[in-house]
Formats: structure tokens, sequence, C-alpha cells
């Protein structure tokens, strides 16, 4: 399995983009996008070419920085004359929340649309196949009603949180992950609905994850983000627990 973060930002950070990970299984080359927030349609084509290349696409929530580059992916995908069908996946209303959001980007385009959209919406301890992988889901903490997902794919686990802070049901489905990407979005401390650093190295001590990056840290703090998991870390586990870069691409 392979993950390139194409972005590892919050919603107002202008140089780690919005956090979006497109996942390549091993073996059969299925691909997959979590998140498609502002900024995710021109990294994500910044190294595609292929139109057809994109299987299914997830939104862990309805926010902004997590879904409102849809429209752009879709006209873009269009332009580029893809004819294969694309699986949207994520909560209940996403068909609505998510034709909404194209009508009012560019008004008529559905109509032309040459490919078919086709909507999957799911609840919290969902299972099922698609696109190759495995998916289950599990109710995050946060503002919005998010779902955390884990997909699995040649005997190799992820688990994506979308933001917020980790539920005991997420906990059960981080545990033995090969990765969890989870928002971090401070060090430490309290911030209704969102993870901090601290937080996620519990979770992956709890959960027996073994591979943990901090993505959706606040802006200001990465640096002190850095220090503090050098500071929590037990000696010789420092490396399991990272700050991906926009960019960065990890093989499992």
């Amino acid at each position: 399995m392979e993950i390139h973060f194409l972005g590892v930002g919050e919603a107002c950070d202008p140089e780690c983009f919005n956090t979006s990970l497109l996942v390549l299984s091993g073996s059969k080359k299925h691909y997959i996008l979590l998140d498609c927030g502002f900024t995710t349609p021109h990294r994500y084509f910044a190294d595609c070419s292929d139109p057809e290349q994109l299987e299914a696409l997830w939104i862990s929530h309805f926010h902004g920085d997590h879904f409102f580059g849809v429209p752009l992916l879709l006209l873009r995908l269009w332009e580029m004359r893809r004819t294969r069908p694309l699986l949207l996946v994520g909560p209940g209303g996403l068909q609505e929340k998510l034709e909404m959001a194209l009508d009012l980007a560019y008004p008529s385009f559905r109509l032309k649309l040459g490919y078919a959209l086709r909507y999957l919406p799911v609840g919290e301890a969902a299972s099922f196949e698609a696109a190759g992988f495995f998916w289950q889901t599990a109710a995050m903490d946060h503002s919005e009603p998010c779902l955390a997902v884990k997909v699995t794919s040649d005997g190799k686990s992820l688990l994506y949180s979308g933001d917020g802070r980790p539920t005991e049901a997420v906990v059960e489905l981080a545990r033995g992950c090969d990765l969890v990407v989870h928002e971090a979005y401070s060090v430490s401390g309290h911030i209704p609905g969102h993870g901090s650093v601290a937080g996620c190295l519990a979770l992956a001590r709890q959960a027996g994850c073994q591979k943990l990056a901090l993505v959706h840290v606040g802006r200001l703090e990465r640096e002190a983000a850095a220090g503090e998991i050098r500071k929590l870390c037990p000696p010789g586990r420092a490396s399991d627990v990272f700050l991906p870069a926009a960019g960065e691409t990890l093989l499992l």
C-alpha cells in the first residue's frame, strides 16, 4: 500500500495544504482519495494525467477544507474526458451536500457530466468492500458529524481520522493498524472537537498501531509539535511517529 500525502495542513495553512491522502493498493493498482478540500484538486492533478485512475473518493465530513474541492475535481475529470464511473463514499447526506456544492460552483454542469457518479452514504460502524479495499468506519468526536475510516488491502491497513478527537470505537478500529493518520490540531491541552499530539500518542500506544502520522496540526504549532513528539516518545520509537510533509509518500 502506498500513501501519498497530497496535503497535511488545516483549513487556513498556506504551506501544508488541506489534509488529503491518495492511497494506492499494492497489487492491483486501485486508487482512492481520502478527503478533497479547497487545495486538493490542484495537488492531485499535479501528478496525475490519467482521468480514469481514481476509483473512489471518501469524504470524512462536510467542512469546506475536506470537501469543497470536489466540484473542481469533477470538473477537471470531465475536462480530461473521463468515462469511468466514480464512487463517492461518506456520511449520510453525501449526495445532497455534494450536488449542492457542485451546483453552486458550476450551475448546470451536472447535466453534462460525461461519467456516472455513484453515491454510497455510510454510517458509523459500517463495513463494506469497494474499489479494491475493505472499508470500516467509526464516529469521531467533532463539531460536525465525522467518520474515521480504516481501509485494508493486501494485508495492510490504514486508519484516517478526518477531524476530531478519537472515540473508543476509533481506538478499537485503529488496533493493530500498520498506519494511523490522525488530526492533531494542538500540541497539548483540550480544544473541543479536535485532537492533540499528546492524545494521538496515547491512542497509538493504546491501539498498538505500527506508525502514527500527525496531520492537520495548527499552522503556528508544527514546530512545537515536533518537539512534543521527541519529548513524549520513548527512546527508539520516535521514528514511528512523524509529521509528514505535503508531497511525501509512504510505502507500507
